[in-house]
């Protein structure tokens, strides 16, 4: 997979915040060694966040996000400060930029308290050093000194975002550590009319990249070729993983003595809350009358008319559970921050959402009492072979009621 081809979810997170006139963008541009954000001395210039994925060198493949100021003032105002709020909850690492002729206001210390409520790894550059002799160093904050328009200390910065960058790196996988070079993996891959045409759905084209990478062998079918393909392989595969939607055929046609799991299952290990997803799905059976549930995708995509979300889910829900329930949808960045009405919340397997805004997502829900899973989870248990899917977790599958 090229640099370009790099998924957005999976590049580091990169978010520049501040006040407004702090050189945020100048700053920005001069990291990136690209004009990627407009450049203005009227404070308030950037309005909307402005994402921009690139390679950016010690930390390889990242995604930049210049934000409006926090301090943006007015109506309109109050609105762009909360889409700045919305990327925190997706930022890996902050940068928060301080003009070094003013340096730390009460407002700034308040920014680096979010940072910290939120475990965002932060630095403080004080822009403008070129205009200030004021020495900052005695602020209780990991900080340096930089600036955009003479560039001094700009490799420094983007080495100091590189440090940050490998002590939060948990080296999660898909499936890749548990397999060998002698394995063989088996894909069964239905062909979603959700999906564009000639390519593979995300979650499909990234297992398969872990499984090379892992020096396995992975084989492709259709869910219509399971039993033949097995037949035909010389040696027993060392695990079959399948679509969501297509778990009870596959199911079916696989032996018991092959492990069987979903690609949603190992997306929601690769975000880091298989766990919290296995014992949400646990709570589908105690929903009652009048509860309302939430569906949650993190994309926003053309609805079909058999869309998982919409029209599959919703049904499964009432013909296992037997109960009148509300259902609710949101999609893309409009995940509600209160989710108290809710009875429980069925998110996708955030394949476009990186491991930092999943784990935001699953502790809103964590917070308010809310049961959290996601499609293949909760697809798995309305069909009874959750605890056959968990076959590689053995640990959780006695969370499967």
């Amino acid at each position: 997979m090229g640099l370009n081809e790099t998924p957005s979810a999976n590049r580091i997170h990169i978010g520049f915040f501040g006040r407004r006139n702090a050189g945020k963008s100048s700053l920005v541009n001069a990291v990136t060694s690209q004009e990627l954000s407009v450049v203005s001395d009227v404070p308030g210039t950037t309005t909307d966040p402005v994402f921009k994925s690139m390679e950016l060198l010690p930390l390889g493949p990242v995604m930049i996000i210049d934000t409006a100021g926090l301090d943006d003032e007015g109506e309109l105002g109050e609105l762009r400060v909360k889409k700045t709020n919305q990327v925190l909850n997706k930022t890996d690492i902050a940068v928060l930029v301080v003009s070094a002729t003013e340096g730390l206001s009460d407002f700034d210390r308040d920014l680096v308290k979010k940072f910290e409520k939120k475990q965002i790894p932060y630095i403080v550059a004080y822009n403008k050093s070129d205009m200030s002799v004021t020495d900052h160093s005695n602020e209780e904050v990991d900080s340096i000194y930089v600036s955009a328009k003479t560039c001094e200390n700009i490799n420094r910065l983007k080495e100091r975002l590189g440090e940050l960058a490998a002590a939060e790196d948990t080296k999660l996988r898909l499936v890749g550590d548990m397999l060998t070079p002698s394995d063989i993996a088996v894909l069964v891959v239905p062909i979603d009319s959700a999906a564009p045409k000639g390519r593979l759905i995300l979650p499909q084209q990234q297992t398969i990249r872990d499984i090379l990478e892992a020096n396995a062998t992975v084989v492709v079918i259709k869910e219509d070729k399971i039993g033949e393909t097995l037949g035909a392989l010389n040696k027993k595969p060392a695990m079959v993983i399948t679509d969501s939607q297509a778990f009870e055929r596959v199911a079916k046609d696989t032996p018991d003595d092959i492990p069987l799991t979903s690609f949603s299952i190992l997306m929601a290990r690769f975000k880091g809350f298989l766990e919290t997803a296995v014992k949400g799905a646990a709570a589908i059976s105690r929903l009652k009358d009048g509860d309302t549930v939430l569906i949650s995708e993190g994309c926003t995509h053309h609805r079909q008319c058999e869309d998982i979300g919409t029209v599959k889910l919703p049904k499964w829900l009432k013909e296992y559970t037997k109960k009148e329930l509300v259902i609710k949808t949101s999609s893309g960045t409009d995940f509600p921050e209160d989710l108290s009405e809710y009875s429980l919340v069925i998110h996708c397997g955030g394949c476009m959402l990186n491991e930092r805004e999943m784990k935001y997502r699953m502790q809103c829900a964590v917070d308010a009492g809310v049961p959290f899973t996601n499609y293949g989870t909760a697809i798995a248990q309305m069909h009874g072979i959750l605890k056959r899917s968990l076959e590689l977790f053995p640990e959780l599958q006695k969370e499967v009621e």
